[in-house]
């Protein structure tokens, strides 16, 4: 497994192809995929987890969160393409305060279309920026993106876009994440899983209720790579999602 390459649990599966317990087992979102991946060994989760992700966030209830807690920094990344999706590798990209509890920004990556839906309606694409406190767990901030002019901040991340798979890769310039959301970061909050096998549960999520705009040139250098790599909806059960 090239844990190297994975930074947090999210995608040290999808780095390697491998499923816990040590079988090699490739996944996908066609021929072998979401329906199927619960089918393997060490995912289950996928198809017997009660708090999967991602979910329609319908009626969601207001509640009184504490505003997102972000301290990012500026810094080197590093961007390449996994076989799953491409993803943005952060050496020090600072950390998510939830509940005085640090969760440090480790990478993000993409989907195409968004996997989130906001009372049914979908996105071009999401961003996914997935955090791990120190004791392993994870929360993710999920940014959804839709079509209009170019975001300038993701530029360089668009822009890199690797071809093909391969090494990382590191970006031309320090990255500035904060600078990419919006100003608005009211959120949904909700406690789902991993959107991909092994599909483990109790990730932290917060959806950012503003999308961000991105050009269709940005959309189309990615949907170059993965034109749908985005698992369905899943149901919610007895959860409750609370929004600011």
């Amino acid at each position: 497994m090239q844990a190297k390459h994975a930074t947090g649990l999210l995608f040290a599966v999808a780095m390697s192809g491998a499923l816990a317990g040590g079988h090699d087992a490739h996944w996908g979102y066609a021929g072998h995929g979401p329906d199927a991946w619960g089918e393997a060994p060490g995912a289950e989760a996928c198809k017997l987890g009660r708090t999967q992700s991602p979910i329609d966030i319908r009626g969601a209830k207001k509640a009184a969160l504490a505003p997102l807690d972000l301290h990012y920094r500026k810094g080197a990344a590093t961007i390449v393409d996994n076989g799953h999706t491409v993803q943005v590798d952060l050496a020090d990209g600072g950390f998510l305060d939830v509940g005085g509890v640090p969760y440090k920004l480790v990478q993000f990556h993409f989907h195409a279309p968004s996997e989130e839906r906001i009372e049914g309606k979908g996105y071009p694409m999401v961003v996914h920026l997935v955090h791990r406190a120190d004791d392993g767990k994870l929360a993710v901030v999920a940014l959804l993106l839709k079509e209009g002019k170019a975001d300038a901040a993701l530029a360089p991340v668009f822009a890199g876009m690797p071809h093909g798979h391969g090494a990382p890769k590191a970006l031309a310039a320090p990255l500035d994440v904060a600078a990419f959301l919006p100003a608005d970061k009211g959120y949904y909050r909700y406690t789902g899983s991993l959107t991909t096998p092994p599909c483990s549960e109790g990730v932290a999520w917060h959806v950012l209720k503003q999308p961000v705009e991105v050009s269709k040139a940005q959309i189309e250098s990615f949907r170059k790579h993965y034109r749908m790599n985005a698992r369905p909806v899943q149901p919610l059960n007895d959860r409750t999602v609370e929004q600011t």
